[in-house]
């Protein structure tokens, strides 16, 4: 079973339908959904395998008691604390699928406990870097992935965001995937520079999934060879929100069902696929 530690928010998902009009009025289709990067892995990924879970400290208010029972009914294990307030992110989508955040996580970086009893069963761990960019969730984080790496549990890190990376600071996360050594570390190719990933520093990553939009995905492998992988093109970019989480729920668990690396990324890319062409980080419909 994945596991993933972080954020469970709500994506206020706002499709512009023309330039935005200071002062004035802009044209928009507007959706609520389910958010926050590691939430978004585990509902991929139960979406995918039937089960998964999810780790975080979720505010105790109605919204995050919706958004519980919303990852409940996709068959997403909810463990972590209640306290505080549920974030939200305002997701801005233009027509090309490009978005900007606008982000309030709310309590969501306040997770400080830690129990070896949430890793029950768990056979993939994936934390993305935003787990890592507050305390006390940092620590806990930290304490997870110890406690998985003991326990033979592969885990995986996504870098996230190159504002997150700033945040830190490239050689604090540098530092931080030194000590924390992942199996798979996904970034995007903005990402990968930010830090100063490359195919020959893979930043103690045993192996890196380097995403760039249209361009071909490249993998940079513990041998020290780089294998890539096109893209499919897709004609209709409603929104990108997701995709990546979607990417690396997919590749993580064909990596668990010892898949050629060839063969993760074509599941990977497939349902990354599937999510662009709607609004959210969801395979629904409605």
């Amino acid at each position: 079973m994945l596991c993933a530690v972080g954020d469970l928010i709500e994506d206020v998902v706002v499709q512009l339908h023309d330039v935005v009009r200071r002062d004035s009025d802009t044209p928009a289709t507007i959706v609520r959904r389910r958010g926050g990067s590691a939430a978004n892995v585990s509902y991929f990924a139960a979406k995918l395998s039937g089960r998964a879970r999810f780790i975080g400290c979720v505010g105790a208010d109605p919204l995050g008691d919706s958004l519980i029972a919303q990852l409940e009914e996709h068959h997403v294990e909810v463990c972590g604390e209640r306290r505080g307030r549920t974030g939200s992110i305002v997701v801005m989508a233009t027509a090309d699928g490009e978005r900007t955040m606008l982000t309030d996580r709310g309590d969501a970086t306040s997770l400080s406990a830690h129990d070896d009893e949430w890793l029950g069963g768990v056979t993939t761990l994936h934390v993305p870097l935003y787990s890592f960019s507050h305390e006390p969730i940092a620590g806990a984080a930290h304490r997870l992935v110890r406690t998985a790496k003991s326990r033979g549990i592969v885990v995986s890190i996504d870098l996230s965001s190159v504002t997150v990376i700033e945040h830190l600071g490239a050689a604090a996360v540098r530092a931080l995937l030194s000590s924390l050594e992942p199996d798979v570390l996904f970034c995007t190719r903005a990402e990968a520079q930010a830090v100063g990933v490359t195919t020959t520093q893979r930043c103690h990553a045993r192996r890196v999934v380097v995403k760039d939009g249209a361009q071909p995905v490249q993998v940079f492998n513990e041998d020290g060879s780089t294998s890539e992988f096109a893209v499919t093109a897709v004609d209709t970019v409603i929104d990108g929100t997701g995709a990546g989480d979607a990417f690396a729920a997919a590749f993580m668990l064909a990596l668990a069902h010892q898949e050629s690396v060839a063969e993760c990324v074509s599941q990977a890319q497939a349902i990354a696929s599937r999510v662009i062409v709607r609004a959210g980080a969801t395979l629904e419909d409605e």
